[in-house]
């Protein structure tokens, strides 16, 4: 980054919308300790990940807004004049979307305070600022009401689960990265919960695969009314499922568990004959600094392994004890 030249920019500050008709001695005070950043092509600018404290004008090269990390579908594009993160800012939260160079580039890094300072010192940035944001917000609305029941579509046939109508392992994967990631960012406890149908293997040699599919349906049904509705459920594969427990340490994750385990078990799973009936086990991990999910999943998985060698039908942590 350097410092700013407001008389050496690449474009004239005066005509760009945020600009348009302020006097510029009156804000340029406020610009001289803001400073101009190069971006290279496919740099992130902005994310919902990361809690920023600037409004970038473009100066030079292009950007893309996309509403997910998968770059799929353009919302819309940012030329030279344009802003970026002015939401994040005024409404003092994450971004909404994500904002990525298509050139290299160059912005003009405007700080929070600076921004409160111009707010204040100018009325003409005021009203552009406000002319800015609705018109941000009514293209947001045409795009939904455009698109709604066609993203809709492609949406859940992309992230849900056929079969039990959760959320997939496609849809697993980017979330919970994400969760995780803010968690840790964010200091916030929260746990991830792995949960195994017992012998479902022999349950579906002996009473065939149809019933077993009505077990994966049901042992769906009651995952969602045990878990609490913050907890993100998804089937990883087979008879497995993963749920991801925000905002919870061990003690309660371990809780929880015990109670959708002996829930599911009398809600569903009792056997046909004596001794056949299915039963659950679960194992959970708590995140920590340095986390991802792949580690994360793999001290669930190693939770719900020692759940089964000690007899199934139990909730293991990753730690012996609680």
């Amino acid at each position: 980054m350097s410092p700013v030249d407001v008389n050496n920019l690449p474009i004239d500050l005066s005509k760009t919308p945020l600009f348009r008709g302020v006097g510029m001695e009156s804000v340029g005070c406020f610009l001289e300790t803001c400073h101009i950043q190069d971006v290279d092509n496919g740099t992130t600018l902005v994310s919902p990940e990361i809690r920023s404290k600037n409004v970038y004008l473009v100066l030079r090269g292009s950007f893309s807004v996309y509403l997910t990390e998968p770059r799929e579908a353009e919302l819309t594009s940012l030329q030279p004049g344009d802003i970026a993160g002015e939401m994040a800012i005024i409404e003092d939260a994450f971004a909404s979307a994500y904002v990525v160079a298509t050139t290299a580039a160059q912005v003009l890094c405007i700080g929070e305070d600076d921004l409160w300072r111009m707010i204040n010192s100018s009325h003409a940035v005021a009203m552009n600022l406000l002319l800015i944001l609705c018109s941000r917000l009514r293209f947001d609305n045409e795009f939904i009401i455009n698109s709604d029941s066609i993203m809709e579509q492609y949406r859940r046939n992309a992230f849900t689960d056929a079969l039990t109508d959760l959320h997939n392992r496609f849809w697993m994967l980017d979330m919970y990265a994400r969760k995780i990631k803010r968690a840790i960012g964010n200091s916030s406890s929260m746990c991830l919960a792995m949960l195994d149908l017992d012998k479902f293997k022999s349950f579906n040699d002996r009473y065939g695969h149809q019933r077993g599919d009505e077990i994966l349906r049901a042992t769906a049904d009651a995952m969602r009314d045990f878990f609490r509705p913050t907890d993100l459920i998804a089937r990883f594969g087979g008879d497995e499922f993963v749920v991801l427990l925000p905002h919870t340490d061990m003690n309660t994750a371990y809780t929880i568990g015990e109670r959708v385990r002996t829930g599911i078990n009398r809600r569903i799973l009792k056997g046909e004959e004596p001794g056949t009936g299915i039963t659950v086990s679960i194992g959970l991990a708590q995140v920590t600094p340095g986390d991802n999910l792949n580690s994360l999943l793999a001290r669930a998985d190693a939770a719900l392994y020692r759940a089964k060698q000690q007899g199934r039908n139990r909730v293991e942590t990753q730690d012996e004890n609680v």
